[in-house]
């Protein structure tokens, strides 16, 4: 039974060599690669990605990526292509076919016909003496001396190189569209990811309640605002302007201090001149700016109106932390 050294070194010997694979692969970029990119972007149509066995799975996460970087894309897999699915492929449509060999019986079967439908083909492939190789208008070389699998048969470093051409593609085209961080928020609308780039400021604090007390408000009024308010902290105004702000942590530094509370106003207590931020931010600068300033709470505000709070725990409720 081999022990955890005899692991730890397989796994780091797979990780280099499909390191110095994707290194090697680098290399083999030309100008064919820069054409088929400015084909794709320059199309009216799709790009129909196919493949067989591991590069279908490959062409599969790559369609995925060109469709959320602003690139349309579609999966057809090679052996349902040619048992009914060639209809996927529409007139104006770029259709890249990868395979590592290039002979797959699939593949070849499927080449010529995507060639009589006058489509422009892209070949990914490691073998550029393949069947696929001198079909294709355009060859992305994805050649790879050997694979992760110690009898060089598993497809692991050669699907490794397929995938990172297909990336190396998406973000060519997400660059030369100009494809914006807005751009990307449209197409991810959900989970963390899309609130980190769509959820605002207003978003959250209109969802609060809004404490605020007077400047003369008594302690115990203040007591009662934030326990009710459920967000730890109030502000404090003075003719509808903010003035300061008063924390928990103010309340424990009151008890501390003064054996008697009675007669104590909010002015008092509060903290001057609060950190606050524009409603209309994004709701990660406000998770940017509490972590900065070392605090779990801003005032939301629009020019000097108050609009209420943003805590550090909505943050963490939708997932911007």
């Amino acid at each position: 039974m081999k022990n955890n050294s005899t692991i730890l070194n397989i796994a780091r010997n797979t990780i280099e060599n499909e390191a110095k694979a994707i290194q090697h692969l680098a290399t083999l970029l030309d100008t064919t690669f820069a054409d088929a990119v400015t084909h794709i972007l320059n199309s009216s149509g799709r790009v129909v990605i196919s493949g067989i066995g591991k590069s279908a799975i490959i062409a599969s996460k790559i369609v995925a990526t060109l469709n959320s970087t602003g690139t349309p894309a579609i999966f057809m897999h090679a052996a349902d292509a040619i048992h009914g699915d060639l209809g996927t492929i529409q007139e104006h449509d770029t259709v890249i076919c990868i395979s590592k060999s290039g002979n797959t019986p699939e593949i070849k079967m499927l080449v010529p016909l995507i060639k009589k439908g006058g489509n422009t083909l892209i070949g990914i492939t490691g073998n550029l003496d393949s069947a696929l190789a001198k079909q294709s208008d355009y060859v992305l070389n994805s050649f790879v001396e050997k694979e992760a699998c110690p009898n060089n048969l598993a497809p692991t470093t050669s699907t490794t190189a397929q995938l990172v051409l297909g990336d190396a593609l998406a973000i060519c085209l997400l660059e030369l569209r100009g494809f914006s961080s807005k751009d990307f928020a449209k197409y991810h609308p959900g989970g963390s990811l899309g609130k980190r780039l769509y959820l605002r400021v207003c978003d959250i604090a209109q969802n609060n309640m809004k404490p605020q007390v007077d400047l003369n408000a008594d302690v115990k009024e203040v007591i009662i605002e934030i326990s009710e308010k459920m967000l730890g902290v109030t502000a404090v105004l003075e003719n509808n302007k903010v003035v300061g702000i008063v924390t928990d942590g103010d309340i424990r530094r009151m008890l501390k201090k003064y054996d008697e509370i009675k007669g104590l106003k909010a002015k008092d207590i509060m903290s001057p001149h609060p950190k606050t931020i524009a409603h209309t931010m994004l709701a990660v600068k406000a998770l940017e700016l509490m972590q900065s300033e070392g605090i779990s709470q801003l005032l939301a505000m629009e020019n000097e109106t108050y609009m209420g709070i943003v805590h550090l725990h909505n943050l963490i409720n939708e997932g911007i932390l």
